[in-house]
């Protein structure tokens, strides 16, 4: 009798331990490895300077390399009658993808048409160590402002600015979901031109609104 009491009290303990294991580890990406966080990427531009990604890649902290993960249309918007290309937007948005697999960022890829201009542009942009720092902090602490963002949030989000003339400008959310610029950089025009020369020069179209914004306020390079 002692001892069945034995086994029904040592069962007990493991199926407790088992239980904690679980809830533990549901909650491990911001523990057990910090670099291990799910992060997805976004791509934005300036107002009315319509982009195309073509391709994009990264890098993570373990060396390893991840292809194509993100394509398609930068978010930018319009609103004719005003120069909002001018610069970049005090609140950003952008279509984001999730990466998959793949640890925090040391550098991302992007190859994409500015298709205002039209022109290809492609390079790699070197994400700092204090960006990797903001993300892993977003999903270990709280915000003050608002303490339920914690209690919802799956990941964080790295998005990449794409201007005419090849600029691009990074930022990644804080614990509040805040943009915090973490990066800039300059990148080379592709001599392939769109789709790596495999579209005869055709660049992804251009909407009507756009236009009319160019053609009324032309592309106001350097403000990015």
């Amino acid at each position: 009798m002692g001892a069945l009491r034995s086994r029904r009290t040592l069962w007990i303990l493991l199926g407790a331990l088992l239980l904690s294991g679980c809830q533990t580890s549901g909650q491990s990406w911001g523990h057990s490895d910090p670099d291990a966080v799910p992060w997805e990427i976004g791509f934005v531009t300036p107002y009315s300077m319509e982009g195309w990604v073509e391709d994009s890649a990264t890098v993570d902290v373990d060396g390893n390399l991840y292809r194509r993960i993100g394509s398609g249309g930068a978010a930018g918007g319009g609103k004719n009658g005003t120069e909002l290309a001018r610069g970049w937007a005090r609140t950003v948005g952008g279509n984001y993808r999730t990466v998959l697999d793949a640890k925090l960022p040391v550098r991302i890829y992007v190859r994409w048409q500015s298709v205002v201009e039209p022109q290809t542009y492609q390079g790699w942009i070197e994400i700092p160590e204090s960006a990797r720092q903001v993300m892993r902090d977003a999903l270990t602490q709280s915000c003050q402002e608002h303490p339920e963002i914690k209690e919802f949030r799956t990941g964080v989000a790295v998005l990449l600015g794409l201007a005419p003339g090849g600029m691009v400008q990074v930022w990644v959310e804080d614990k509040c979901m805040h943009p915090v610029k973490v990066a800039r950089g300059q990148a080379e025009i592709e001599p392939q031109g769109p789709y790596l020369g495999q579209s005869g020069g055709h660049y992804h179209p251009q909407t009507e609104a756009s236009k009319r914004y160019v053609e009324q306020y032309g592309i106001p390079y350097g403000s990015w």
